[in-house]
């Protein structure tokens, strides 16, 4: 019996799983500030996969991909957490999580 796609997708759903609870902590205690450090991983991790072979290098590839995920998640999560939608970290001043203005769009009436 072939089981290798049921192992693949339960390596997946893991690794999925436990990326979103790295970047909600991430955020709460680092910060957006190291979100290159999640990015070096999963290029890290996509680099590996390409030099190996067999089920270690597919599941590489499932890692690259959630660090690289989760590294975009960082700055959504700080967004989150600005908007009031997540935790914030109490110790952080209130100007790290003020976001961009952004000028509202002039109708002219057309």
């Amino acid at each position: 019996m072939c089981c290798e796609g049921f192992w693949l997708g339960l390596g997946a759903f893991l690794m999925v799983g436990l990326c979103h609870p790295l970047v909600i902590a991430v955020e709460y205690h680092l910060g957006r500030r190291v979100w290159w450090v999640l990015l070096l991983l999963g290029l890290g991790a996509f680099a590996a996969s390409l030099v190996l072979a067999g089920w270690l290098s597919l599941l590489l590839g499932v890692l690259g991909a959630c660090f690289s995920w989760s590294t975009l998640e960082l700055f959504w999560q700080h967004r989150r957490v600005a908007l009031g939608r997540a935790r914030r970290n109490p110790r952080r001043p209130a100007s790290y999580y003020q976001l961009p203005t952004q000028e509202p769009v002039k109708n002219n009436g057309v």
